[in-house]
Formats: structure tokens, sequence, C-alpha cells
């Protein structure tokens, strides 16, 4: 004899605890930055591409474009907080300095 298996039933569509409020965390002036970024590098590959090998733009300025738009322009644009979110994130870290400090 097989022993029986009991199955258990789930609840879909059905959520425990309060829903959750979803904000996108990326806002306009982050992807202000990440489109200059993008800017340097379309500016960066249409300057690499004049046919010219011993040309200053192509050798020298295109990299560099390229590298910053790469490397620092489009990483900030992504990482940057909103002003809003570092303004209670350090409320939030006053009121905890504040409230668990005992002096006497």
């Amino acid at each position: 004899m097989q022993p029986k298996i009991k199955s258990k039933k789930t609840q879909i569509g059905k959520q425990k605890g309060p829903k959750r409020e979803f904000s996108f965390p990326l806002e306009k002036e982050n992807f202000m930055i990440i489109g200059l970024g993008i800017l340097l590098l379309v500016i960066g590959y249409i300057l690499m591409s004049e046919n010219s090998v011993d040309g200053f733009l192509p050798t020298v300025v295109a990299p560099i474009l390229l590298v910053a738009g790469y490397c620092v322009v489009i990483p900030y644009g992504i990482l940057k907080k909103p002003k809003s979110e570092i303004t209670q994130v350090s409320g939030q870290a006053a009121e905890a300095e504040t409230s668990n400090i005992k002096t006497s």
C-alpha cells in the first residue's frame, strides 16, 4: 500500500499582509543624466568613425568621451538617489540619534 499524499491548497491571488506601494527608483533627473551619457556615447562613436588613423579626434577625444559615458555618467545616473529620499533617511537618522542617547 502506498501512503496517502495530502495536497496543500494554495490561495492564488490572495496576499497576506498589507499591499506595498510600487515606486520606480529612477526619477526624471536620473533619466536626464543617463540621456547625457548616451549623448556622449553617440558623439564619441561619431568622432571615432572618422577615417583618419593619425587624427586627434578619433584617437584621443573619442575614447575619452566613450570612457566618460560608460564608466562615469551612466553609472552616476543610475546610482544617484533622489533628494527626497536623502532627506527622509537623514531625518530618520537624526531622530534615532536623539531618542536612543541618554545623558545624565
